[in-house]
């Protein structure tokens, strides 16, 4: 049953909130083009659901043509406020070398719904460990999420930090609006990604990308429930200075245990 969050005060979640907060005085570095391998991640959990992902974005044209990422990634919601996951992340330069990068664990945790706004508010974070002498990082993430009949408009705002010295905290953000026009399973809209600077320099000319998306869900496959995201994410900005776009694709299979 999901709460107002005006009410919701309990310790797990002012636990969260200070690991979240406390990310914000970290230092920060950017990794790959916003949106590659990215999700725009929802607001709340369905207690028992396991969720096996493969996400793949890829950069066209440019002189950044054919570098992509993959990220791997199986989570499972212990109530219908908590779920954890565990994820690797594969990239390839526009040399054609492709590595692991990272692996990482993340935790969402749901506060609750603001039910004048109709809006669902959940708190990201993620420790990634870096390969190859890549440094660590931690990741924050505000999530908010606004349903009403079959539309869906979802925001994420993203810290990012680094854990090693004098970097400074790089700030993004991800968004997704969307309506359902066959039943659920067919939904058509547009997504975004994009860098928005850092606590040294906010704002100012950044990366950005954004485009139409096509999201098909196939209930009762197999045991479970099969959802494939695809979409063309053109480059603006900074972006342009490498690349005229990315090409998307998510898979993702649920089940309840």
């Amino acid at each position: 049953m999901r709460r107002n969050i005006g009410f919701d005060k309990g310790n797990e979640s002012v636990r969260f909130g200070i690991i979240w907060a406390l990310m914000l005085v970290l230092p920060a570095t950017a990794f790959a083009a916003p949106g590659v391998g990215d999700p725009v991640y929802g607001a709340t959990v369905t207690k028992g659901v396991t969720e096996f992902e493969a996400r793949y974005g890829r950069l066209m044209g440019g002189a950044d043509d054919g570098a992509d990422g993959l990220v791997l990634e199986t989570e499972h919601a212990f109530s219908n406020r908590f779920a954890g996951a565990v994820l690797v992340e594969i990239g390839r330069d526009g040399n054609g070398q492709r590595s692991a990068n990272s692996a990482s664990i993340e935790a969402i945790h749901t506060l609750g719904r603001v039910d004048a706004l109709a809006l669902d508010v959940a708190l990201y974070a993620e420790y990634k460990y870096g390969f190859r002498g890549t440094s660590d990082v931690l990741e924050g993430k505000v999530l908010l999420e606004h349903r009403a009949a079959t539309f869906d408009a979802r925001l994420n705002v993203i810290s990012e930090h680094a854990l090693q010295h004098s970097a400074p905290v790089d700030l993004s953000y991800a968004a997704s609006v969307d309506w359902a026009v066959i039943g659920n399973d067919l939904r058509l809209g547009v997504a975004a990604f994009g860098d928005l600077g850092s606590t040294q320099h906010f704002g100012g000319r950044q990366e950005h990308f954004a485009g139409p998306e096509i999201k098909i869900e196939i209930d009762h496959f197999g045991s479970g429930e099969l959802e494939v995201e695809a979409g063309w994410l053109r480059a603006f900005g900074a972006a342009r200075d490498r690349t005229q776009g990315q090409a998307r694709l998510l898979i993702s299979y649920e089940m309840h245990f």
